[in-house]
């Protein structure tokens, strides 16, 4: 407490008038203890959109091909901790931001499609405090630029901030030279092209907008004393796949490797599957037929693309935080909001709970921290633990929500070779797409070190309609369903009580 009063109190000397300052100083020597100004720690917050781990940092010798060119990122692991096993808790975007951003799973806070507020679904939402909203109320200045919380409906939330949200706006379709070409009847034929190569400027799209906007916030809050808490949210490699051309040419389309494994896992259950309708949604994009090869090493093409070209963004902000002399007081994390399926399984797009969804990339570097720096741990991790992470690292910890149900990771930063939590926990429903009336079962997943086991409940009366086990050990691109083996029973038996335990059974409306 005599650290947050004191944090408080130095920030008002800092930004008040000097009359204002000779009170503040006589009314500290008599009701508060003598203590010291001690600066409190920034904060970078960097969040890509439908990114797996298909990025430099988690790359492996012979994966040519296989991942995106990511030198920024692979600067940001070098300064920092690179979480092997994090998770999401829901891999779609709404519910799996508005879990991590108020430190609450996706039951608790009740958003579950992409529509819903968690200002209106989570108990006290109206007075709950969110992650960024912690900073501010102790003395940061909070800014977020880019999409952070969602696009779609009232899903904003302007109280988090200290000042306007900026580039938040819109559909992932309209950020396209496609959609913003001049039309006959001022109508386009469909949405936007599945994916863009065009000689344009980064400029031409919100990522590079967004970078330009976060570099110059970083130079212009250099002046300040007063501690930051940016929120930098990137659009790509979101679908559509667009890029500058640039970024295209820094790949070779036929080394471009083709999905591994390509075919659903043996034994998977039907209601694990989706139809790969958010791709085949985009104009010119097959609907009916499976996709030829050239066209799945075009697509996965442009996944890549659009990485490298979020990359880019990542460097230009990296560039300005220590450029202008802030880069050793500002920890900086980097993560997605869930992971993606780029033909693997036979499926593009989220909304799953196999582990190349609910796996994301994780970096935490904490400049005070330099026994993590260029690490690796293995330790799971869910994005839930974001929240109390970075507020132990800034130290402002002392006041954390009671209703925060994740765990601070602050330990593993520290010494990666630590272990906070032996589980991690993902959830999905399905068929997502449509109507809720179209909804059958729920998903529920529980990752442990070696183990992937899901379990699919109906949704009209909480019965177990389906189970899915996948050994990491022997099978990391869990190409079989092991759920029914008898060798394994005992696992899949003590799994279950496992998911009982966080996700009790129940009816679900």
């Amino acid at each position: 407490m005599i650290r947050l009063k004191s944090q408080l109190w130095c920030y008002a000397a800092r930004t008040s008038g000097v009359s204002l300052m000779k009170i503040l100083s006589t009314l500290l020597l008599v009701l508060l203890p003598v203590v010291s100004c001690q600066a409190a720690s920034n904060v970078l917050f960097i969040v890509a959109d439908d990114l797996n781990c298909a990025v430099g940092p988690y790359g492996v010798a012979g994966s040519v091909g296989e991942v995106a060119l990511t030198p920024n990122l692979d600067r940001l692991a070098a300064r920092g901790v690179t979480f092997e096993r994090a998770y999401c808790q829901q891999a779609v975007c709404n519910p799996s931001r508005s879990s991590f951003l108020t430190g609450l799973r996706p039951d608790t806070v009740g958003v579950d499609d992409l529509r819903k507020s968690f200002r209106e679904t989570a108990p006290g939402g109206s007075t709950l405090v969110t992650l960024p909203e912690h900073f501010k109320n102790h003395g940061y200045f909070c800014q977020n630029i880019g999409k952070l919380f969602h696009n779609m409906g009232e899903t904003q939330d302007r109280r988090s901030w200290s000042i306007d949200e900026v580039l938040f706006k819109g559909t992932h379709a309209d950020d396209t030279v496609f959609a913003n070409a001049p039309w006959k009847g001022g109508k386009r034929p469909y949405k936007a092209e599945v994916t863009e190569a065009h000689d344009v400027p980064d400029t031409a799209y919100r990522d590079g907008q967004i970078a330009n906007l976060a570099a110059a916030m970083l130079w212009d809050h250099a002046k300040s004393e007063q501690p930051f808490f940016l929120a930098v949210g990137f659009w790509r490699p979101h679908l559509p796949f667009v890029a500058p051309k640039k970024y295209w040419d820094l790949y070779q389309p036929e080394k471009i490797a083709m999905p591994n494994p390509a075919a659903a896992p043996q034994n998977v259950p039907d209601i694990a599957m989706h139809e790969s309708r958010e791709i085949r949604g985009y104009g010119l994009t097959p609907k009916d037929r499976p996709f030829t090869d050239d066209e799945i090493r075009h697509f996965r093409h442009g996944y890549f693309a659009s990485i490298s070209f979020m990359d880019a963004q990542i460097g230009e902000i990296l560039d300005a935080l220590d450029e202008s002399g802030q880069g050793d007081d500002t920890i900086v994390v980097f993560t997605s909001d869930h992971g993606f399926h780029i033909g693997e399984h036979s499926l593009w797009g989220k909304t799953s709970n196999f582990e190349l969804d609910a796996r994301v990339p994780l970096i935490i570097a904490s400049p005070t921290h330099k026994g993590g720096h260029g690490r690796r741990s293995s330790s799971l991790a869910e994005l839930v633990d974001l929240y109390p992470t970075l507020a132990e690292l800034a130290e402002i910890d002392d006041d954390l929500p009671s209703t925060l149900e994740g765990s601070s990771q602050a330990t593993v930063v520290v010494d990666p070779d630590e272990s906070i939590k032996e589980v991690a926990f993902t959830q999905h429903q399905q068929p997502f797409y449509g109507s809720r009336a179209n909804w059958t079962a729920w998903g529920y997943s529980v990752r442990t070190a070696r183990w992937r086991f899901t379990e699919w409940r109906a949704i009209a009366d909480g019965s177990v309609v389906a189970r899915e086990l996948y050994d990491h050990e022997n099978d990391g691109r869990e190409t079989r369903n092991l759920a029914d083996s008898p060798v394994h029973s005992n696992v899949v038996e003590q799994l279950t009580l496992r998911l009982a335990k966080q996700f009790p059974r129940k009816t679900r409306d």
